[in-house]
Formats: C-alpha cells, structure tokens, sequence
C-alpha cells in the first residue's frame, strides 16, 4: 500500500510542470530503495526476538492437549521419585555390602594368609637346617625309610 502512494506521489510531481521524466525516473528509486530498508529493518526487528530453548518448548506444549500434558508431567514425576530411590536405595546396599565384606570376609583372608606364611617360613627353616631335598621328602637326609608293613 506504500508503495502505491509513493508511486501516485512520483506519478503526481512527473505531471506537474516543473519536474522532468529524468526526475521523476530518479524519485521513484529513491523511494524504492526507502521502502525496501524499512522492510529490512522490519525484518531485523523479528529476528531480534530473544527466546530460550525452554521458553520454545514450553510454547510447543501448548499444541498437546491438556490430558497428554498431565499425563507426561506424572510420567516424569514418577520416573523422578523412582530414580531417586533407587539411588538411595543402592547407596545403601554397597555400604552395608562393603561394611560386611570387611568385618566378615577380611579376617578370615588375613588368617589364612598368615597361615600360609608361617608354613613356608617352617619349609625354608628346614631347609636350611636338613638340606634342600629334605622339605620335599619331609624326613631326615641320612634316615632310613620307614618299614611298609610295621606302622
């Protein structure tokens, strides 16, 4: 509609007596190339429109009925609350497994490889004492051996 009363504009100061057509050519540019800045100038105004990506989906959650909304919401509160028990719940579940493993389990690791250590320890005594083929054989190096049928 601008454009058609800058034309009529143009059009009016060709008729009259103290334009030329050469003006008139040169006025209708002008006003062409106005018009198109303030276009553009609209069009920067829109893009200037700051909006987050939250405040655009919540803007697409109006397209949902509200049904599907309150269903979604209790979906995801529910998905909430049970991620956090479970959290809770496994954290729970590794102290006490850790705490049990340590007061029930460990001692008895630390037993036995005790245990181990002090047998070695006697099968490197003796065989600094008896010789080396006697921790294999467990008798003396110089004995005789034992009879088979007296015990």
């Amino acid at each position: 509609m601008a454009a058609a009363s800058s034309a009529a504009s143009v059009a009016t100061s060709a008729v009259s007596p103290s334009g030329s057509a050469g003006s008139a050519e040169e006025l209708l540019q002008k006003s062409n190339a106005e018009e198109v800045e303030e276009e553009l100038e609209d069009d920067d105004d829109d893009d200037e429109l700051d909006e987050t990506l939250a405040e655009r989906l919540w803007g697409l959650t109006e397209m949902f009925p509200e049904s599907v909304r309150s269903a979604a919401g209790a979906t995801f509160d529910l998905s909430l609350t049970v991620a956090q028990k479970m959290y809770r719940f496994s954290r729970a579940a590794l102290w006490i497994g850790t705490t049990s493993f340590m007061i029930l389990v460990l001692p008895v690791v630390f037993e036995t490889e005790k245990l181990q250590m002090e047998q070695q320890q006697q099968l490197q005594q003796r065989q600094i004492l008896l010789g080396p083929n006697t921790g294999l054989s467990g008798g003396m190096p110089g004995a005789l051996p034992p009879l088979p049928g007296k015990i």
